[in-house]
């Protein structure tokens, strides 16, 4: 065999074992993320946001169940027994048992549930009660802040529905009437009824919910 030859026939071998670098690990990890999140895009698909679903913001309608708005029970159904006579209250939102879709699309259907003796309610508010359990908007007619407090009243001795933002106090025995600060109207009242063991809407709001205009 000539040299030429030769030297041919040993860079053909040195060719053939020659070991390619492994790629970078670095760019190799993030190439290997970069496909999974695609396959990841491409097999899911897309969610609708809970507040976004078709009826999550029309207003609480009649056999509309009340779940918990808020605390680690959120979403639970309100049973009447998850309330004490006498307070604390709890907020709540309504939904619709046929969709199972909670209307909290909108902060107006919110609404505070309180159980009160009875005896203690004036006629109107006894015949919107079940079993003494009165509702209320959440939102204060003021400002339109949240109605966050239940404490014993600025000028009595009962306890109250209690706006924070500028002290306005309700009191959910009498229509939720405004008995101290600057609110202008009472809460809408929101009539409830028992149904399998669970607190229901019996009708829409009674009474204009929100704020004031223009004030």
């Amino acid at each position: 065999m000539s040299e030429s030859n030769l030297s041919a026939s040993i860079e053909q071998i040195d060719e053939s074992r020659r070991v390619v670098p492994s790629a970078d690990p670095t760019r190799r990890t993030l190439l290997l993320s970069a496909l999974a999140g695609c396959a990841c895009l491409a097999t899911n698909e897309p969610v609708v946001a809970e507040d976004e679903q078709p009826g999550s913001n029309e207003r609480p309608q009649k056999a509309d169940l009340l779940v918990r708005a808020e605390g680690d029970k959120a979403g639970e159904v309100i049973k009447p027994d998850d309330l004490k006579l006498g307070g604390p209250p709890l907020r709540a939102w309504p939904k619709d048992p046929k969709t199972s879709v909670v209307r909290k699309g909108s902060r107006l259907n919110e609404v505070v549930i309180v159980k009160l003796d009875p005896n203690e309610l004036d006629d109107d508010t006894r015949a919107r009660a079940a079993d003494g359990i009165v509702g209320y908007s959440v939102i204060c007619t003021h400002a339109g802040c949240p109605i966050t407090a239940w404490v014993k009243q600025e000028q009595g001795d009962k306890a109250v529905l209690k706006c924070m933002c500028h002290n306005s106090e309700y009191d959910p025995r009498q229509n939720a009437q405004v008995v101290f600060g600057p609110a202008p109207r009472r809460l809408a009242a929101l009539p409830l009824a028992i149904a399998d063991g669970a607190i229901t809407v019996a009708a829409t709001f009674v009474g204009k919910v929100g704020a004031q205009q223009g004030g």
